[in-house]
């Protein structure tokens, strides 16, 4: 049985008059990445700051591994791992007189200090920049350490926050490895704007628009909305449209050129055997039959537009 590792229940933040985030609801459960996704001024900020302790909602509650961040703050705190955008580093440190300081503000005990440390180096791929001045480190590297600080007490919950952004395609991949290693332990959140890594890292998305969660689901809910419910077709003879629109599965047919048709239909009933049937049977001389494709920036753009993916 899933361990729900995060509740949040109709969160809410005001700014004035202006509602930022208005009632997001939804669970994460140990092992899971969730996708945060939203454009500029959706509210997706403002959320991760309300989760990361940051910042106090107007209404609503979150709990986090059993307490209420906002009745248990110090307790809830301890559950949780955070990865600013820009990462909060000593720069004048080196890596290991960083992450022994991160050890000592996060209260793990003496005796338990140099495991924690040792374990985030070797985890991180640390080991051999320990003695170097994070200054003087790649952002990739930095960005590792960053990662390293918000690990090193084994949170409930980790909240990294554009975790890739600015890295070069080698440490992108590297991180993205790391991600998922950690999520292997702990429910990972990922604000992103990079719509491939949600693909490639994520177990549920969620996106948020004008302060509302309009889509909750999970990744292969997502990538079911992007299989093909359309279907271009040729036919160099073609029949009136109320003919091709009497096809069964076919709930809509536009035409876009002389013998060009795009055909819309139900996607548990494709109509792709009954047009090469009827093309072959009424000599309608059928040229070209492939599916249309939607990509994961189609189905994103159409959501916040809240238009019907087809």
């Amino acid at each position: 049985m899933s361990t729900a590792l995060l509740k949040v229940n109709q969160l809410s933040r005001s700014f004035g008059n202006h509602l930022a985030v208005n009632a997001l609801s939804f669970n994460l459960n140990k092992g899971e990445v969730l996708g945060f996704l939203g454009p500029n001024g959706a509210g997706k900020s403002t959320t991760m700051k309300m989760l990361s302790g940051n910042l106090a909602p107007s209404h609503g509650e979150i709990i986090i591994n059993g307490y209420d961040l906002l009745t248990e703050a110090k307790q809830a705190k301890k559950h949780i791992g955070y990865l600013p955008e820009q990462p909060p580093l000593y720069k004048e440190l080196t890596v290991k007189e960083f992450l022994v300081f991160c050890a000592q503000i996060n209260q793990i005990p003496s005796k338990k200090s140099n495991y924690a440390v040792d374990t985030v180096i070797e985890r991180c791929g640390l080991t051999d920049v320990t003695q170097r001045l994070i200054a003087n480190l790649s952002k990739g590297y930095q960005q590792r350490v960053g990662i390293a600080q918000a690990i090193i007490h084994s949170p409930a919950v980790v909240i990294l926050d554009e975790p890739t952004s600015g890295l070069d395609p080698i440490q992108i991949r590297e991180i993205r490895h790391l991600i998922r290693d950690i999520a292997s332990e702990h429910s990972v959140i990922l604000s992103t704007h990079i719509l491939p890594e949600v693909q490639m890292l994520c177990d549920q998305v969620q996106i948020i628009n004008q302060g509302q969660l309009v889509l909750s689901d999970t990744i292969d809910g997502l990538c079911q909305q992007m299989q093909s419910s359309s279907l271009l077709v040729e036919l160099l003879s073609p029949p009136a449209l109320i003919t091709l629109n009497n096809i069964v599965g076919v709930t809509n047919v536009k035409q876009l050129g002389q013998n060009l048709f795009q055909l819309h239909y139900s996607p548990d009933n494709n109509p792709t055997d009954a047009i090469v049937s009827l093309a072959v049977t009424q000599q309608w001389q059928l040229r070209q039959l492939s599916p249309e494709h939607h990509s994961l920036e189609d189905v994103f753009m159409k959501i916040i537009k809240n238009e019907q993916v087809a």
